[in-house]
């Protein structure tokens, strides 16, 4: 509502006129004051609407700047695929695999992003860059299972890899 307050003052202002400018003579017709200022009002909310779905568009999509929690997170969501396993031409994969895909992901965002730097996290980064390379775009239940064992191998490894820097997850 504020926003809508300050829209119609700011054109009223303007527009060099105040309330009721364009509201005939008040001795005029009373019933004609009342509808004028029906059709004002109507149009200083929809003036307020459009301005205020405007200003949530125009809004920086960007995210705040991750921190430690967000490595803590994605890893605890990594981490939660320990004790799964899929059957490769089992036709059980595509969702563990496409799991575990997106939590590395996640993982890797998280760690480029990271206050300490992508050179505290050096070994893991480059692991899932190799993991990357290798799947390129295709995240077809059939390209995941060819690398399955890498999947789940750079996975495993990165989850050893954390418990040695404890600082970074707890």
């Amino acid at each position: 509502m504020v926003v809508a307050a300050a829209l119609v003052s700011c054109t009223q202002a303007s527009s060099g006129g105040g309330p009721g400018t364009d509201v005939p003579n008040t001795a005029a017709d009373p019933a004609a004051v009342d509808a004028a200022r029906s059709a004002e009002n109507a149009d200083a909310v929809e003036n307020a609407d459009r301005a205020e779905r405007e200003a949530g568009e125009a809004e920086p999509t960007a995210a705040p700047s991750p921190g430690p929690a967000l490595v803590r997170d994605a890893f605890a969501t990594l981490q939660a695929t320990l004790n799964e396993t899929c059957t490769p031409g089992a036709g059980d994969c595509a969702y563990f695999l496409g799991r575990v895909t997106r939590e590395l992901t996640e993982l890797d965002e998280s760690m480029r992003a990271d206050t300490k730097g992508p050179g505290h996290f050096k070994k893991p980064l480059a692991d899932m860059k190799v993991l990357f390379d290798k799947l390129g775009d295709d995240r077809s239940e059939a390209h995941l299972e060819k690398y399955f064992s890498e999947i789940v191998g750079t996975r495993d490894g990165i989850n050893t890899w954390m418990q040695d820097h404890p600082d970074d997850y707890r």
